[in-house]
Formats: C-alpha cells, sequence, structure tokens
C-alpha cells in the first residue's frame, strides 16, 4: 500500500501540474496576460497552496511557530532545488522584469520577514503588513501588466488602420447586420474557453496538494520503516514535499516551452510564501507566532542568501543555465547535509562546516563575481560597437 501510495502521488502530481500549466497558459493568453505575469501570480498563488494549508493548520492547532520554518525551508528548497532541478531539465530564459523588480521584491520581502523576526516574534500587525505588501506587489504587477498589453493592441490598432484603404472601410460600414452573430459567437467561445481554464486551474491544485500530501506520507512510512528519525524525517522529506508542487508545474511548464512561467512560479511563489503563509498565520494565530532563535540566526540568513545568489545567476545572460541549475541543487544538497548532521549532532559536522566556510562558499561567491563582471564588460562591449 505504501509504494502504490507513493506512485499515485506522483501521478497525481504530474496530473496536477500538466492541468494547472495548460489552464494558467490557455487563461493568460484569455485575458491578455503573458506567461510571466500568469507564473508571478496565479500559478505561484495555486502551487503556494500546501504551504498555507499546512502552516493555518499549524496555527489553528496551536503550533504557529511551525510556519516560520515551512516557509523559510520551502523557499531555499525553490530556489536551489526546485529552480535548479528544473534548469537541468532546459536553461531557463529570465526576463528584464525579473532581475529589475520581481526578484528584488523577493529579496527584499525576505529581509523585511528577518527584521520582523528579530524579537522573536512575529506580531499580528506585522502580519498585517506583509499581507498588505503582498496586496499591493500583486495590484501593481497586474495594472501595469493589463497597460502593457493594451498599448501593445493600439499599437497593432494603429497599424491596421494606416494599412486599410478608404475603400475597405466603406465596405466595412456597408456590412450587414449579420455580422453581429459572429462576434456573439466569439464572445460566447471565450467565456467557454475561460470557464474551461478555470476548471483546469482548481483540478490541477487539488491534484498538486493531494498528490503532495500523499508523497511525504509514503516516504515518512518508508523513512520510519527504516529507522530514520522523526527530526531528520521533518528536516527532509517534509521539507521537500511542500515544494513538490513548484518543482512539478515548474519541469512541465519547461518541458512544454512556459519557460517565463517556470521562473515567474518559483519567484511568485516565494514572495507568496513570506506576503500570504507567513503573513495570514501571523493574523490568524492569537499572539502572533513565535521564532525559534536558530531560524533567526542561520535559515533566516539561509534565505536571503538564496534568494540573493539567484539575482547574479538570472543576470549572467539572462538566463540560468544547466550548469548554473546542478551548482544550485549541490547547494541545496550541502544545505541538507547540514541539517542532518546538526540534528544527529555527528561527528562530521565540525569538518563539513570547516569545508563549507573556508572552501566551498567562498569558491562560489568567487565564481559568481567572476560572472557578473564577465556579463558586465560584454554589455559594456556591445554598448560601445552600437555607438
Amino acid at each position: 500500500m505504501t509504494i502504490l501510495l507513493l506512485l499515485g502521488g506522483f501521478v497525481l502530481l504530474v496530473a496536477g501540474g500538466e492541468a494547472l500549466v495548460r489552464g494558467a497558459s490557455s487563461l493568460g493568453k484569455t485575458v491578455g496576460l503573458s506567461s510571466l505575469i500568469i507564473g508571478l501570480t496565479v500559478v505561484s498563488s495555486a502551487t503556494s497552496a500546501p504551504e498555507l494549508a499546512v502552516s493555518a493548520g499549524a496555527a489553528l492547532s496551536g503550533s504557529p511557530g511551525l510556519a516560520v520554518g515551512n516557509v523559510v525551508g520551502s523557499n531555499i528548497a525553490n530556489i536551489l532545488f526546485v529552480m535548479g532541478l528544473t534548469a537541468v531539465f532546459g536553461a531557463l530564459m529570465v526576463k528584464v522584469q525579473l532581475i529589475k523588480a520581481d526578484i528584488p521584491i523577493m529579496i527584499g520581502l525576505s529581509v523585511i520577514a528577518l527584521l520582523f523576526c528579530l524579537d522573536g516574534t512575529v506580531s499580528t500587525l506585522e502580519g498585517s503588513t506583509l499581507v498588505g505588501l503582498l496586496l499591493v506587489y500583486l495590484v501593481v504587477t497586474i495594472v501595469l501588466a493589463r497597460r502593457q498589453t493594451q498599448r501593445a493592441k493600439n499599437e497593432t490598432a494603429s497599424g491596421d488602420d494606416d494599412a486599410a484603404s478608404p475603400a475597405a472601410s466603406n465596405a466595412a460600414s456597408n456590412a450587414p447586420s449579420d455580422s453581429v452573430k459572429p462576434t456573439r459567437t466569439l464572445r460566447t467561445s471565450k467565456r467557454r474557453s475561460t470557464l474551461v481554464d478555470l476548471v483546469l486551474l482548481i483540478v490541477g491544485i487539488a491534484l498538486l496538494v493531494a498528490g503532495a500530501q500523499m508523497l511525504v506520507s509514503a516516504s515518512t512510512t518508508i523513512a520510519q520503516a527504516l529507522g530514520v528519525s522523526d527530526l531528520i524525517i521533518g528536516l527532509t522529506i517534509v521539507a521537500i514535499g511542500t515544494s513538490l508542487p513548484e518543482l512539478a508545474t515548474s519541469v512541465i511548464a519547461a518541458l512544454r516551452g512556459e519557460r517565463d512561467m517556470a521562473v515567474g512560479n518559483l519567484v511568485g511563489s516565494n514572495i507568496f510564501n513570506i506576503g500570504a503563509v507567513l503573513g495570514l498565520t501571523a493574523v490568524i494565530a492569537p499572539g502572533g507566532i513565535e521564532v525559534d532563535p536558530a531560524a533567526v540566526h542561520f535559515d533566516l540568513p539561509v534565505m536571503i542568501a538564496t534568494a540573493l545568489v539567484l539575482l547574479p545567476l538570472a543576470f549572467t545572460a539572462a538566463a540560468i543555465g544547466r550548469w548554473e541549475g546542478a551548482l544550485l541543487v549541490l547547494l541545496y544538497g550541502a544545505y541538507v547535509t547540514y541539517l542532518v548532521l546538526d540534528a544527529s549532532t555527528h561527528a562530521a559536522l565540525q569538518p563539513f562546516n570547516a569545508a563549507m566556510l573556508w572552501f566551498v562558499l567562498p569558491i562560489t561567491a568567487l565564481w559568481l563575481a567572476a560572472l557578473v563582471g564577465y556579463e558586465v564588460g560584454v554589455l559594456r562591449s556591445r554598448r560601445a560597437a552600437r555607438t
């Protein structure tokens, strides 16, 4: 039964990701929004449903502190593990909007979350502030996207009008009233298409949540049978389990050619996790959320560092290549290894920390700095050549 549950969870994740990507992609075309904007808003909020469900349930059951670990662990997994693995399947293209606006907003919200946690709690007022910042971000993003789409339509329409002849205009004005029928048919078809897209979105979300729960349950059972402690299971299986919807959706989006949606989904999901999951949980929980000192001193700074690493990777050639994706996955492996060694107080913890602190992290930082410097030099050369 456990193996069947495990296989069933994978099937539901794939089916849910396929339904969500199809519905979101079609809905974006219907309402006139790009795949990037749909990924940043609709898809990201949908794939954050498991995190919201876990955190809200923890708050209502009297354990709101789990929300911080849930959000931090999920955000780290989204960038290092999910985005890295998605990039391994195919290089992810990153639009200028993400580099100039959305990734810096994700970094800013991560810093704000750390500042709110410094006193050991996220109060109801601070949670309301996070929710308010998320709503402002969503409204501004959608309004600017609609304006850009409308501007493009107006430019296309003006070009068509200039190319049209007076005779064609007269013919159009003298057209019979029967031309109204195709317009009505088009509107009816558009409504049906929107309804189908919404159904696909709802079905996709339900399948993703159910698949993630089945996988986490089956994996936990197998780990317990192998003698793995509950603490290690929580640090690894559960943390990755809440990011499985993002993984399934992003990989399927990348394979279907919706690479903007894949990147937008992960960046938007991290923004939603901080604004909606952490914020709403602080509002729901009486007295706010208590924050473990270990999260303030280690996990939250790691979350910010992870967000900062994404910026130079996205800046270089406006893409995240396969090797960069592999680097992100390796960094996540190192992070999980540290958690396991620290939780089990293993003797290898000290040499592992020394290797990471004095070798791996400095080389990674120098490598990223060299890539950014190279890219800046290439851009300057291109500008000089144009002038």
